[in-house]
């Protein structure tokens, strides 16, 4: 029992089970491949990890027909069950493959996560299966075929159980005083595996839906081989006049806006050098209270204190029409001509304490010392910004420059939804509500994919473009 495997075919193995387990784990979004959509009344939209986490997602299309006892309730709760199951399996495991990177008795412990995992998969599938010969059998509205995402999951999961049954036969037994360890860099790897897949699910797996922008996608409706059309909407974007007139528009908008957010972004910078001058403790962190609380309101509460004190009837107008400055209220949020500064206004009111943040943290990095020593020479407190703190945090907002260049196409689109209205809607709109409205509100989801897919590589090329530069002028990049 003590004898160690052979090298390669444990690792072949090893290996192959770590494919077969993020294999799983990233099918388990794709909507194609939702195993549990054993009935036409299931959204086809819905992945299989939507239908193991919300219940009211996977009958939501269903509700009627349940009411109206077309289909027996009792099966799509065999759906949901059996949907948890597999999740929960192909969690385990992952959660083994990650431990396969540890000492002897990590390696154990993987092989029993993965083994459980396996047929925790295998029971959900079978659950799928049984869901789908009973939909079919009593419901008229049920596929005519299995659902692919069955054979996936199943043949995986059989993969993944003979792999870890040969694992548990072959891996030695560790010695009950030994303790779970993981070289450093391996402990590393299997903590930082959680945000990665993160970043994965919440970042890279939205790049699937590219492939709208070359199909002739209606909302709601399956994309299919004869909806292909190619570049059709890039050429739309190109010769058609009106479009182009609004890209050109939203264009001009878009860099206004991160122009102002540019020429000032050196605020957040000088408010932290300040802050940091303050001698009161108590007042200090007040001030920081103060200005940082704002980043964590919501635009729509933004919105609701802009009507109070702007819209003709609030406190301003009051206040100025009350000392006799005006004798008619002034429209504020209808002032389109002046849009681009209110945005700017807000988004910098909003923005400033929580953006001062990384500057504090540099200047408490300060060496001590050099303060010490030129107050010695008779330095004063502005002197001692201007050569000591100024210089030690510049190289932080060159970084944070370089990264806000990058991604100058990106402005968000909360702040400019909710401000949004027929008088200023020629200025405000930019880039991301421009994609928002053209998908959402005009139901041209190929054309704003399109947009949305140019602006991304755009970004992408400037962040590299500006990392030269800096690297050129500075001699250091970020990247």
């Amino acid at each position: 029992m003590n004898k160690k495997p052979n090298t390669i075919t444990f690792k072949i193995l090893e290996t192959m089970s770590k494919i077969f387990a993020l294999a799983s784990g990233v099918i388990l979004f794709f909507p194609s491949l939702n195993s549990a959509r054993a009935t036409a009344l299931i959204n086809h939209t819905m992945s299989l990890f939507t239908s193991a986490v919300s219940y009211s997602r996977l009958i939501s299309e269903a509700i009627r027909a349940i009411r109206l006892a077309r289909v027996a309730e009792w099966n799509f709760i065999v759906l949901y069950i059996s949907s948890i199951i597999v999740v929960l399996g192909i969690l385990s495991a992952v959660i083994g493959a990650a431990f396969q990177v540890g000492n002897l008795k990590f390696k154990n412990l993987a092989s029993k996560l993965l083994f459980f995992g396996s047929i925790a998969q295998m029971i959900g599938t079978v659950g799928h299966y049984l869901g789908y010969y009973f939909m079919h059998t009593t419901s008229e509205q049920a596929f005519d075929t299995m659902p692919i995402g069955i054979y996936f999951f199943g043949i995986f999961a059989a993969i993944t159980f003979v792999i870890s049954l040969v694992l548990m036969i072959i891996t030695p037994k560790a010695e009950k005083a030994e303790a779970y360890r993981m070289d450093q860099p391996m402990q590393l790897l299997v903590m930082f595996l959680p945000f990665a897949i993160l970043a994965f699910v919440f970042n890279y797996l939205p790049l699937w839906g590219w492939r709208y922008a070359f199909f002739d996608y209606t909302a709601g409706q399956s994309i299919t081989i004869d909806d292909f059309v190619g570049f059709k909407y890039l050429g739309q974007l190109v010769n058609n006049a009106q479009t182009r007139r609004d890209i050109g528009q939203v264009m001009i908008n878009t860099f206004v806006m991160s122009g102002l957010g540019l020429a000032f972004s050196w605020l957040p910078m000088i408010f932290a050098m300040f802050l940091a001058e303050i001698s009161s403790r108590r007042f200090k962190k007040f001030v920081q209270f103060f200005t940082t609380i704002p980043n964590f309101i919501s635009w729509v509460l933004v919105f609701a204190l802009a009507l109070a004190m702007f819209q003709t009837d609030g406190f301003i107008n009051g206040v100025l029409m009350q000392f006799n400055v005006i004798e008619e209220p002034i429209e504020f949020l209808r002032m389109g001509d002046t849009i681009w500064l209110q945005m700017w206004a807000w988004g910098t009111w909003k923005s400033l304490g929580w953006s001062a943040i990384i500057y504090i943290a540099a200047i408490s990095s300060i060496d001590p010392v050099m303060y010490e020593s030129a107050t010695v020479d008779g330095a004063n407190r502005f002197q001692k910004m201007r050569f000591i703190t100024l210089p030690s945090i510049l190289p932080t907002y060159f970084v944070l420059l370089v990264l806000q260049v990058a991604a100058i196409l990106s402005n968000g689109m909360d702040q400019y939804l909710v401000f949004y209205n027929a008088f200023n809607k020629t200025r405000i709109q930019v880039l991301d509500l421009y994609v928002y409205k053209l998908g959402i509100d005009d139901g041209l989801i190929p054309l704003s994919t399109l947009i949305g897919m140019l602006k991304s590589l755009i970004s992408i090329a400037l962040l590299f473009t500006v990392n030269k530069i800096s690297k050129l002028v500075r001699g250091e990049s970020i990247l």
